[in-house]
């Protein structure tokens, strides 16, 4: 089942609320004892968590087919960065990582029930209700295996928009009138709060094709003064991109960053789009994102508008802080 995303949750009766943690979406099948983990895609999982699928083989139940998310906590918060570490082709660095950051899986639906029965035909508070009476039965405190919350009320959920900030990746609303509606974006809506935050340019990458800026690569200050690259945009409009070129050309100069630089070319990458050219630390721009963490903007950020007001010393990773720690302490809790 996938997910509409949208710009304000819906209200109504006909909804409840789970919040969007921050992971890899994962099937999880168990027949006769066996257990097989797939990727949304159908990309197999179990080498990449193994001891999730020990948790899963360990349960009571014989037979399912379980829909959640797996998440790496890391301390009180959770760490997309480590998850991202597991999809690793070495077996002992993978059988390393589960051993000293074990991952849980964060159930939200029950496809196929303990006794073989299908359940996607009945409506989402059925199959709700049959999945509490299967963690209630299966999975005790201490595993790995956890119920995603739940909430009915829209207050609820802006209450974890408000109180969860910036360790919350958005809040997903579900039809709870509905049969499992596979392969269809009409059961499901997702909502993720957008940021803004004032960036230092301390760069720029000409684009692939044309001698025009293809992205400006965004910096921010930490409290020793040193500007770590964070992230780029690459949302500028074409008509702008000449003029724009002719002003950063003019700004050139070394290091740019003084802290993380940017990387070379990736495996994925041309040698030219791995190029990078280093600015003066004059220009400031804020830019719109959905999730910082590991040091970065997780996705490429929107440019919203220069900022020729505002110093670039302030521009500071204090802008980005992680406003809770929360969402792990959600995963604990026994309801």
């Amino acid at each position: 089942m996938e997910a509409k995303l949208v710009a304000e949750l819906p209200t109504g009766g006909e909804w409840h609320y789970e919040p969007k943690f921050d992971g890899f979406r994962c099937l999880a099948f168990k027949d006769n004892g066996e257990v097989d983990l797939r990727s949304k895609s159908g990309q197999p999982f179990n080498r990449y968590f193994p001891e999730v699928a020990a948790a899963l083989g360990a349960l009571p139940a014989r037979r399912f087919v379980l829909d959640g998310e797996l998440v790496v906590p890391e301390g009180d918060a959770l760490s997309f960065d480590e998850l991202l570490m597991r999809i690793h082709p070495a077996q002992s660095r993978v059988a390393r990582l589960a051993r000293e950051h074990p991952a849980f899986f964060v159930v939200f639906d029950l496809l196929v029930d303990e006794k073989g029965k299908a359940l996607v035909a009945e409506p989402l508070d059925q199959r709700r209700a049959a999945l509490e009476r299967f963690i209630e039965r299966n999975a005790d405190a201490d595993s790995l295996v956890r119920l995603a919350p739940r909430a009915i009320e829209r207050g609820d959920a802006d209450e974890w928009l408000e109180s969860l900030g910036t360790g919350l990746d958005g809040i997903m609303a579900k039809r709870r009138d509905l049969p499992y509606q596979s392969g269809e974006r009409t059961g499901m809506q997702k909502f993720k709060r957008m940021r803004s935050a004032d960036c230092v340019v301390g760069g720029f990458r000409y684009a692939a094709k044309a001698p025009v800026v293809g992205s400006l690569l965004l910096g921010l200050y930490d409290g020793a003064g040193l500007l770590h690259h964070v992230g780029f945009s690459s949302s500028i409009k074409a008509e702008a991109k000449p003029a724009l070129t002719k002003k950063v050309e003019a700004l050139v100069k070394e290091p740019g960053f003084t802290g993380n630089r940017p990387g070379g070319p990736s495996r994925w990458s041309t040698e030219r789009s791995g190029e990078w050219q280093p600015l003066a630390t004059e220009l400031v721009v804020e830019v719109q994102y959905d999730h910082f963490s590991g040091g970065r903007f997780r996705h490429g950020t929107k440019f919203l508008r220069w900022r020729p007001d505002k110093a670039p010393a302030q521009c500071t990773m204090a802008q980005v802080a992680q406003e809770s720690q929360i969402p792990v302490k959600l995963l604990l809790e026994r309801k």
